[in-house]
């Protein structure tokens, strides 16, 4: 055979001693249904890696009706280091299901978002994926109203879109659970505020740290609000220490805001965990660096963006809303907890306990 000639489903089947349906069957992944033997599914599987053959899946797609692509439609998830990784557990996902993500990015400008989502169903996606940076509370835009979509990190509450979320009130429950274990000391703060109207994530933490310290018997002393980095956190946790504060524990919205907490204490000659405690979100490689090592709620970002694309898969039609899943079903995953050294009285991580 040339080297330049393409291999057909025709040559797998003859180089496998099979007919073409046969052939075909398998390829689609229906052996079991078709009842073709393990032994008959291993030379066509062999004859398609010697032959190095690659289905037509632009004719396939045509008689499928099918495009085999997922439109994702998101603000700054793209350009987001961290919130990428979204994109890479759904483009996994995605490539698990032989489809192929098509991304655009609006960076917060609805007109933008308006073009993407007209380019997108014209190019007939399989399905589109909406997603959101920040955890949110959002209104999807009409145009995505009538077409297979699923929420990615988002909650539309006008509309019963499936969606998949974090569950930050979990996380916060766990922050308290993991304090409340170690024994820590009052007087406990969280420090961060939400940075937007429409974000949820800080809202729902903090329910999550309250509903916790109610259950232990305990309050929360108070809140220091910043927005979420490292100079506001900073800042605001200096102010706070200026005024003779001295905190027992310090419950951290996110990764930055604690990095700023760390420097605002260290100002202050306090020493993390010896003096205060310091718990996070996040579980971003942030958390790693810092010294001593930052225990943080880890972000099931990964998960969040496989699931995302399972759900808009399970719907049997290639057109119009999901009907494979409840219409407004909301998935929230849980927030794992990374141990660092930064609690005093908790277990170190393996990787930090010959430097405790």
């Amino acid at each position: 055979m040339s080297l330049f000639k393409k291999s057909t489903l025709t040559d797998v089947a003859q180089r496998a001693g099979v007919s073409v349906t046969t052939a075909s069957y398998i390829l689609n992944g229906r052996s079991t249904q078709m009842r073709i033997s393990a032994e008959t599914e291993r030379r066509v599987q062999t004859a398609i890696r010697d032959l190095n053959y690659r289905p037509n899946w632009s004719a396939r797609n045509l008689r499928r009706s099918s495009t085999k692509t997922i439109g994702v439609i998101s603000d700054f998830v793209a350009s987001g280091a961290f919130s990428s990784q979204l994109l890479t557990g759904a483009s996994a996902a995605a490539r698990l299901s032989g489809h192929l993500l098509v991304i655009g990015e609006s960076m917060g400008d609805r007109d933008v978002e308006e073009l993407l989502i007209e380019d997108m169903v014209g190019r007939q996606v399989d399905g589109v994926i909406y997603a959101t940076r920040s955890t949110a509370s959002v209104r999807v835009p009409d145009k995505l109203r009538d077409v297979r979509a699923v929420l990615l990190n988002c909650l539309d509450d006008d509309l019963a879109l499936p969606a998949v979320l974090p569950d930050d009130m979990q996380g916060g429950r766990t922050a308290v659970e993991h304090l409340v274990a170690a024994g820590v000391r009052d007087p406990i703060y969280v420090v961060g505020e939400d940075p937007t109207p429409e974000a949820t994530a800080g809202l729902d933490r903090v329910r999550g740290i309250n509903a916790a310290l109610v259950e232990a018997g305990r309050k929360l002393a108070g809140c220091v609000p910043c927005p979420w980095d490292v100079a506001p956190a900073y800042d605001a946790m200096e102010a706070q220490l200026r005024t003779g504060v001295r905190p027992g524990a310090l419950v951290c919205l996110n990764d930055r805001v604690a990095m700023g907490v760390y420097q605002a204490l260290a100002e202050y000659g306090l020493s993390v965990p010896d003096d205060v405690s310091v718990i996070a979100f996040d579980g971003s490689d942030l958390a790693s660096w810092l010294r001593p090592r930052l225990t943080s709620l880890e972000l099931p970002f990964r998960d969040m963006g496989a699931l995302a694309v399972e759900m808009l898969m399970s719907s049997g039609s290639n057109a119009g809303p999901l009907t494979g899943v409840s219409a407004g079903t909301v998935t929230r995953l849980p927030l794992e907890l990374q141990a660092g050294a930064s609690v005093r009285g908790a277990v170190p991580a393996r990787s930090e306990a010959w430097r405790a």
